[in-house]
């Protein structure tokens, strides 16, 4: 909040303004669609406290239906609307939005699930257990790197749709946790391999949404697929850990396999959709790269 005050009263003095006009603040779609995605996002990490039914869940997420209904309601009536709701017709944006939801999503579950095994189950330190993850970071890096090349080089379908795939490759050791064993051979490996898939996934997300429409729509086109960026991540920790509850209170790793299963099915059935989303073709270069 202090570095966006700050640049709230910064960025007037430096930044030139190019319309003739400034350009009217569509005060109440900035206030509905905020509250919106708050709501979806509270709701979601509810779920994954108190569970799928309980009020705690249902009130925010249907608060946050009724908030993008009524935004979508104001930006079809203004004059000045905060977001042209066609946006969401143009095929790039959708698949760069729900590329972004599905990796973010396996990623942060990744972490999450890995994090409480490693502390709960087999009694790590917090130190020692972000020790284990500097591998997953580097990987992730790397798997960005050889996304933003093969996305050019290939296209962005078969780029997303191979970076999935080893995702899915990558979440099917982990299923076959236990108690006992070596982390380093029996948790490490795979989430090395998946986050070298995501990372590809997450650079053919933002090249696709940004690369294959107009300037003049790319800041939408970011700010759609940042959004499915936050919510995915919540999306991810929801349901892995409503799927992984049981191994929390008994204090075993079955229900930590059964939340890798979900995982591995989601990024492999997430392959299967990119087929027919993401578009043909290799996105063309729009004024420097598009980076996570």
């Amino acid at each position: 909040m202090p570095v966006g005050l700050l640049l709230l009263f910064v960025l007037p003095a430096l930044v030139p303004a190019r319309a003739p006009r400034p350009a009217r603040l569509d005060v109440p779609g900035a206030l509905l669609v905020t509250t919106g995605t708050a709501a979806l996002i509270y709701g979601l990490v509810e779920a994954g406290d108190a569970g799928w039914a309980d009020a705690s869940t249902l009130l925010p997420l249907a608060g946050a239906a009724v908030a993008y209904a009524a935004f979508a309601a104001v930006e079809r009536a203004g004059r000045a609307p905060l977001m042209d709701l066609r946006m969401f017709t143009r095929r790039p944006v959708l698949a760069g939005a729900f590329l972004m939801l599905i990796a973010t999503a396996l990623l942060i579950a990744f972490f999450f699930l890995g994090s409480v095994y490693l502390q709960h189950i087999r009694g790590f330190s917090p130190l020692r257990t972000g020790l284990v993850f500097l591998p997953v970071a580097v990987a992730t890096g790397i798997g960005a790197h050889l996304g933003s090349r093969l996305v050019g080089r290939i296209g962005s379908r078969p780029t997303a749709v191979a970076g999935l795939a080893v995702a899915a490759a990558g979440a099917v050791p982990p299923t076959r946790l236990s108690e006992t064993g070596s982390v380093y051979a029996g948790l490490l490996p795979g989430f090395v391999i998946a986050s070298l898939g995501i990372g590809a996934v997450f650079v053919t997300a933002t090249t696709t949404a940004l690369a294959m429409v107009e300037h003049r729509v790319a800041g939408l086109a970011s700010g759609v697929v940042n959004t499915f960026h936050e919510v995915g991540g919540s999306i991810g920790v929801a349901v892995v850990s409503t799927v992984a509850a049981a191994g929390f209170e008994r204090g075993s790793a079955g229900g930590f396999g059964d939340a890798f299963t979900v995982c591995a099915a989601t990024a492999a059935a997430g392959a299967v959709l990119s087929l027919g989303l993401v578009p043909r073709g290799k996105p063309r270069p729009a004024g420097g790269p598009h980076v996570h």
